[in-house]
C-alpha cells in the first residue's frame, strides 16, 4: 500500500502500541500502522486482540498459533503466515509441525484434539464449506461449549485480521524464515 507523502500522526495511545511492538518484536508492524489511522478502532482491536490471546484462555497458546496459522493460509496472508509462524514455534511446536500444517489430517504430529480445532477453522474460513454436525461433534469429544466459543472467537478475529492484511498487501516482515 502506497504511503502519503505527508508523514502520519498517531495520537499518544497509538504511539503507545507502537512503543511495546519495538520493544517486543524490534519494529513496528505495518498492519499496526494501517489500522493507527483509525485510531479509536485499532485500539478496540488492540484490546480485542489481548482478550482472545490472554494467558488464562482455555485454549493453550500452541494450538492458538497453530489456528492462527492455518486460517492465515487459507486467506493468503503473507505477513499473517510469518509472524504466526514466528508463534507457532516459540510457543513450543516443531518445525516439522508447522511445516504439516495444512496436511494435519493425514499428520502423526497432531492431536485428535488439534486436528478437531484446525478442521474447524477450516470450515469456518473457507468459503465454500460449512460447519457440519460432524465437525461439532468431533469438537465436543474435546471441547466444551465455552472453549468453542472462545475458538470460534479466535477464528473469526484471525479471519478479520488476515483479510485486511491481504487485501491491502501487507508483506511479511521477516519473523519466520522457515520454508511452509
Amino acid at each position: 500500500m502506497k504511503e502519503s507523502n505527508v508523514a502520519k500522526k498517531y495520537p499518544w495511545y497509538v504511539k503507545i502500541f507502537f512503543w511495546n511492538q519495538m520493544r517486543r518484536y524490534g519494529q513496528v508492524l505495518e498492519p499496526a500502522k494501517l489500522w493507527g489511522r483509525t485510531p479509536k478502532v485499532f485500539a478496540a482491536l488492540a484490546l480485542l486482540y489481548g482478550a482472545i490471546d490472554r494467558r488464562k484462555s482455555p485454549i493453550e497458546p500452541s494450538l492458538r498459533s497453530l489456528i492462527t496459522v492455518r486460517v492465515s493460509q487459507i486467506n493468503w496472508c503473507e505477513f499473517c503466515v510469518d509472524i504466526n509462524s514466528m508463534m507457532v514455534l516459540k510457543r513450543g511446536n516443531s518445525e516439522e509441525k508447522l511445516s504439516d500444517l495444512e496436511s494435519y489430517k493425514d499428520s502423526d504430529l497432531f492431536t485428535e484434539r488439534e486436528k478437531a480445532a484446525i478442521n474447524y477453522a477450516e470450515a469456518v474460513t473457507l468459503s465454500n464449506k460449512q460447519v457440519t454436525e460432524k465437525d461439532r461433534e468431533w469438537l465436543a469429544k474435546y471441547f466444551s461449549e465455552d472453549d468453542v466459543i472462545e475458538l470460534t472467537g479466535l477464528i473469526a478475529f484471525q479471519n478479520m485480521s488476515s483479510k485486511f492484511n491481504a487485501a491491502l498487501n501487507v508483506p511479511p516482515q521477516g519473523f519466520c524464515q522457515i520454508k511452509r
